[in-house]
C-alpha cells in the first residue's frame, strides 16, 4: 500500500451536450454520434502533437458529479441485480476515475474535437493516451455477468441512480 494520499491535477476539462447524467448514454460506444470537445490547459497543450495521427483516444478523467457513499455492490444499468462494484463501471468507487474511448475528429490550439463523448459537461481530464489496438484490443476475451444481460449499452441511457 501506498502512504498518505495520492493527488492528480486536472489538465483540463471535457465538454459535452450533458448538464447531468439522467438521460446520457452509459458508455461511449452508445454516444457515437456525439460529439464534445477536450480543452487541455495551456501548460499540457503541446503535448497533443502527433495525437491527430491516431483515430481514437482513451479519456482518464474525474467522475466529479458522483455523489454518495460508495458500497461495493450496485446495480448497474444493464442489470436488475446488484453485483460487485468492480465488476461494474458504476462511477460512484473508492478512486472515482472514469475511462471513455473517443474519436479523435480534429485537434486545433489546445483543443480536440471528439465524438463518442459519454460524460457530463465539465468533467474534469486526468489523461489522454492514444487507442492502439496491437495494444488495447483483446481476441479471446470473456464480458462476464455483461454478456448474459438481456441489456446493451446501447438500448439504456443513465439515469439519476448515482446521484
Amino acid at each position: 500500500m501506498v502512504d498518505g494520499p495520492l493527488c492528480y491535477d486536472p489538465i483540463g476539462v471535457i465538454r459535452s451536450p450533458f448538464e447531468s447524467a439522467e438521460g446520457m448514454p452509459i458508455q461511449s460506444a452508445a454516444a457515437e454520434d456525439v460529439v464534445g470537445t477536450v480543452e487541455l490547459d495551456d501548460a499540457y497543450a503541446a503535448g497533443l502533437a502527433d495525437l491527430d495521427g491516431f483515430s481514437h483516444c482513451i479519456l482518464l478523467y474525474h467522475f466529479h458529479r458522483a455523489e454518495g457513499d460508495v458500497s461495493m455492490t450496485v446495480r448497474p444499468f444493464l442489470d436488475t441485480e446488484d453485483r460487485g462494484l468492480f465488476s461494474t463501471r458504476a462511477p460512484r468507487r473508492p478512486n472515482p476515475i472514469g475511462l471513455s474511448v473517443v474519436a479523435i475528429e480534429s485537434i486545433e490550439d489546445g483543443t480536440m474535437t471528439i465524438r463518442g463523448v459519454d460524460v457530463i459537461d465539465g468533467t474534469p481530464l486526468l489523461d489522454v493516451k492514444p487507442y492502439v489496438p496491437d495494444f488495447d484490443v483483446r481476441h479471446d476475451t470473456e464480458p462476464g455477468w455483461v454478456g448474459r444481460s438481456t441489456k446493451t449499452a446501447h438500448d439504456v441511457n443513465a439515469d439519476d441512480r448515482f446521484k
